[in-house]
């Protein structure tokens, strides 16, 4: 009878290990621990940035949002060195292209024009360049949404990782800290702010590089007011991760060790946070790019003559029934990158978080 597949109890008291059996073993141990042909280990970031660029709706809109940021930064400097002198003819002076495909420049003689060679997306009610003012609109969304989200993240995970690794009064009095910040209205902050400080700190901020003429101290506030109102959503978010990870071994054996608690927190738990991170931000973004629209609607915002979506929207209301694609353009822009940012953070959930 040939008992060579038959599995071999070590344990046995009368089992003799010979040559052939020991050859036997080391070749069932290789063939186990052996991997398929061309097989490799893949990191879990790497693992899951290979789903994420496998997910149609990320690659459309991280496309949309790479298009946007090039046109807001590179847009412009392009498109005021393209056409001729233009004479105007309320002053009789000659512009440039640099002059008058810029955003704030005024043509009243040009007022609600439709689409032409000088004007490539026509004009608004006073005369100015449409796709000028839409590029400058675009780049106070996106550099107010990353500025916020920076402060978001660094408030929001400070606070939160403390909260969670220590806990006790801490926990309780950052906790509160955050219910009274949720508590607080936040439009009638911004009503309220603006409308104390708004005129003294847009004289203060009058000309920041970013903004040009007017509208940046109302910038400010929209900046300070959002992250004032972002950071206890992130906080409760990583507090919430923090109470798991803590209590997991690596953590215990780095304490065990002697490691102090702020590299604990910094250097083991909150690495460990940046997909939990990345995808709230990446969401959050769409939020504060319609908050910053909504608040400019409001008269809240970006004021005269600086542009954003917002103020593009609102000075194009009243002429909805005869010019509409004054509050359609930016309208629509504005819904793509909201849709963008939303549609990447979802495809980032999913790609950090398969299951």
């Amino acid at each position: 009878m040939d008992n060579s597949d038959q599995p071999i109890d070590l344990q046995a008291p009368d089992t003799v290990i010979t040559g052939a059996t020991l050859a036997t073993l080391e070749a069932t141990s290789s063939s186990e621990n052996e991997k398929p042909p061309g097989q490799k280990s893949v990191a879990p970031t790497r693992d899951a940035f290979g789903r994420f660029f496998r997910d149609w709706r990320a690659k459309a809109s991280l496309g949309v949002l790479v298009f946007f940021v090039l046109l807001a930064i590179i847009g412009p400097p392009i498109y005021q060195h393209i056409g001729g002198p233009y004479t105007s003819n309320i002053d009789g002076h000659v512009y440039g292209p640099q002059d008058y495909h810029n955003y704030y420049h005024e043509e009243l003689d040009r007022q609600n024009e439709g689409p032409s060679a000088q004007y490539w997306l026509g004009t608004d009610d006073i005369g100015r360049d449409q796709l000028a003012r839409l590029m400058q609109g675009v780049l106070i969304s996106i550099v107010l949404a990353i500025v916020v989200e920076i402060a978001d993240i660094l408030l929001g995970v400070f606070i939160g990782v403390l909260a969670g690794y220590y806990g006790g009064w801490l926990d309780q009095f950052l906790a509160r800290a955050t219910d009274i910040t949720f508590a607080f209205p936040q439009l009638l902050f911004l009503i309220m702010v603006a409308g104390i400080f708004g005129t003294q700190l847009d004289s203060a901020f009058d000309n920041l590089p970013i903004i040009g003429p007017a509208g940046g101290g109302r910038l400010i506030l929209i900046f300070v007011a959002l992250s004032l109102f972002a950071w206890p959503v992130m906080a409760r978010i990583v507090r919430g991760q923090t109470l798991q990870l803590k209590e997991q071994q690596f953590v215990e054996a780095a304490r065990t060790s002697g490691t102090t608690n702020w590299r604990i927190m910094f250097r083991h738990i909150v690495p460990n946070l940046l997909s939990i991170i990345i995808v709230y931000a990446t969401l959050d973004m769409a939020g504060t790019i319609g908050a910053e629209a909504g608040l400019s609607v409001l008269g809240l915002g970006i004021q005269p003559p600086g542009s954003s979506l917002g103020l593009m929207i609102e000075s194009g209301a009243p002429y909805t029934a005869v010019y509409p694609y004054e509050v359609l353009l930016p309208s629509f822009v504005l819904v793509l990158l909201v849709l963008a940012f939303s549609f990447m953070g979802d495809a980032l959930q999913d790609a950090f978080d398969p299951h």
